[in-house]
């Protein structure tokens, strides 16, 4: 079954626990919640709501991200940088293997964006992937830049996403 071109929906949902690691944590008792916005077709890029109470954290990113603060602020030390404050309206963009305290102050939400991991070539980041069955999807589909999901489409930054049997 084709996916819809284009989805919309009205946004008024309560978000869900996500838990920052507590190892993470420096100061305070950060509550974090999110929800998942969308995800493209291959499970691999995803837009998510993301919210956290006041409280001081680290952060390592293991995949590009780009967010926007929607309400509250932030204060951001990275190495070699001095403390920045960053608020409505500010959008940030984290490298893979960025590291980062955050010190939300009081209540803090953001929209984030993480586009694929083209480091990835046959979607080994997908939980619904028999190893066997990446390997054998990864010689039938020369180009393949992310993952599938059980009904098999794949992602390709040279060709529409297609079915394949």
């Amino acid at each position: 079954m084709p996916l819809a071109a284009i989805e919309t929906w009205h946004y008024k949902t309560d978000l869900d626990p996500s838990p920052i690691e507590p190892s993470w944590i420096i100061e305070g008792n950060p509550e974090a919640r999110s929800r998942l916005l969308s995800s493209s077709a291959c499970h691999t890029a995803h837009a998510m709501i993301w919210s956290c109470t006041e409280g001081k954290f680290n952060w390592y990113y293991d995949l590009d991200e780009t967010i926007m603060i929607l309400e509250g602020s932030i204060v951001l030390e990275i190495d070699g940088m001095p403390p920045k404050r960053y608020g409505v309206g500010d959008v940030i963009f984290f490298r893979s293997g960025a590291r980062a305290k955050w010190h939300a102050e009081g209540y803090v939400k953001k929209v984030a964006l993480r586009p694929p991991d083209l480091s990835d070539p046959v979607g080994h980041r997908d939980p619904n992937l028999q190893q066997t069955q990446v390997a054998d999807r990864a010689e039938r589909t020369p180009g393949l830049a992310c993952g599938v999901r059980p009904h098999f489409r794949y992602c390709s930054p040279t060709k529409a996403p297609a079915a394949v049997t």
